[in-house]
């Protein structure tokens, strides 16, 4: 079997990862744990956090390939992987990528930054595509859609596609699931595809330039304006005009107002009117804060817009700098722009901050997730209470 380990990512890649493994990101079509799980038709488990681990099970109860849990299964990875014999190891250069145990037990979080010795290096030379930054997600999503979509759709037909929409590009690059709809609306795929997953829909006047996906239900609303590469993950509601952002699953961004380079966890919800600034006046590279270094740390990018943890929320008109990165059940509202970290479990905005007590939190996130016929269960609330607990220190 699989096994996607968080591999020392974790906290370079929170507030994503404080509600969920690394390989349980959705930086496409698929999670990545659903994409190995389909590439290599195996189960997969995942070597996370201990407090996660009962949600997303580990499974190692046989000899298994442990792979680092940001690494895309693009095709020629896959096979490398699935080639290593036991006491193996594949790497690029010095990177390890994954190891074949001969038993049980797993690597050691040191064994990911140095190659252990009494294991044999494979170097691995094909394309490598590696989620280990929150931006990265957004970075890498057309790629990640690009290889889900060949995944979900070879040698399958697409349900059939309405005449009164207008198609730019090939007309089989966009693919239907069953129960998908798009009506009256301009589908670019010069760029890359178009993928709407079962029950999906585009509304009347969207203008969508792909590589672009909605994920199961998900809606993308009157007039929305969307340039890929992004992807909507489950029930995402979306509407405004959307750049090359990623939204996990059944979140909102509804309205109009600009989401730009960004990242949603679940269950966010922006207000009507909410915009987020992706590049700086001065065009240099953007700061954004990290969990790993409790800094600000250079991205490298021009441009990086907001990155957002599950279940917080932004009021009407609420404006956010380039580079922001709010927390988990935070809830931004007010005048002028928020710091450009946002704890979790805050209410509030430019004015200053109040906590969001727990027990309020959990009654909203159970309130939002009955509207979606989705239980709020004991693992969940477990999961909600940890990450309330151990982010105490930055709410001071």
């Amino acid at each position: 079997m699989i096994i996607l380990a968080d591999a020392g990512l974790h906290a370079h890649l929170l507030p994503l990862t404080f509600t969920r493994p690394v390989g349980a990101l959705r930086p496409g079509i698929l999670t990545i744990g659903e994409a190995w799980a389909r590439m290599t038709e195996m189960p997969v488990g995942y070597r996370t956090e201990a407090y996660l681990q009962p949600k997303h099970p580990l499974h190692a109860d046989q000899a298994v390939i442990e792979v680092v849990g940001g690494l895309l299964p693009t095709p020629d990875v896959v096979g490398a992987v699935l080639d290593l014999e036991p006491g193996q190891m594949l790497l690029s250069g010095q990177r390890v990528l994954a190891f074949h145990g001969e038993g049980v037990g797993g690597p050691s979080i040191a064994d990911w930054s140095i190659p252990p010795a009494y294991l044999r290096p494979v170097q691995f030379t094909g394309e490598l595509v590696l989620i280990e930054r929150p931006w990265h997600m957004y970075q890498h999503c057309g790629r990640a859609i690009v290889n889900d979509f060949a995944l979900l759709t070879e040698g399958r037909r697409s349900q059939p596609i309405s005449a009164l929409n207008t198609v730019v590009g090939d007309p089989s690059l966009i693919f239907l699931e069953q129960g998908a709809e798009v009506e009256a609306s301009i589908l670019n795929t010069k760029n890359g595809p178009i993928y709407l997953g079962r029950g999906a829909e585009i509304m009347e006047g969207c203008m969508v330039r792909g590589p672009v996906a909605l994920g199961e239900g998900a809606v993308l609303k009157m007039g929305a304006k969307v340039y890929g590469p992004s992807a909507f993950g489950p029930e995402c509601r979306v509407g405004g005009e959307v750049n090359n952002s990623v939204l996990q699953g059944y979140s909102n961004k509804g309205h109009d107002g600009f989401l730009g380079n960004s990242v949603l966890g679940e269950w966010c919800n922006l207000g009507a009117d909410t915009n987020n600034s992706n590049l700086k006046n001065t065009y240099g590279t953007v700061q954004a804060f990290s969990y790993a270094t409790d800094v600000q740390v250079d991205t490298g990018l021009q441009f990086c817009g907001l990155v957002m943890g599950d279940h917080s929320k932004s009021g009407i008109n609420t404006m956010f700098n380039t580079g922001t990165v709010v927390g988990v059940a935070a809830n931004v509202f007010g005048g002028g722009f928020p710091p450009k970290h946002v704890p979790s479990f805050v209410w509030g905005g430019a004015e200053g901050f109040s906590e969001h007590t727990l027990s309020k939190a959990l009654e909203t996130a159970q309130r939002v997730m009955e509207r979606r016929h989705v239980p709020l269960t004991v693992i969940d609330r477990a999961i909600l209470e940890h990450v309330h607990q151990t982010t105490a220190r930055q709410r001071g």
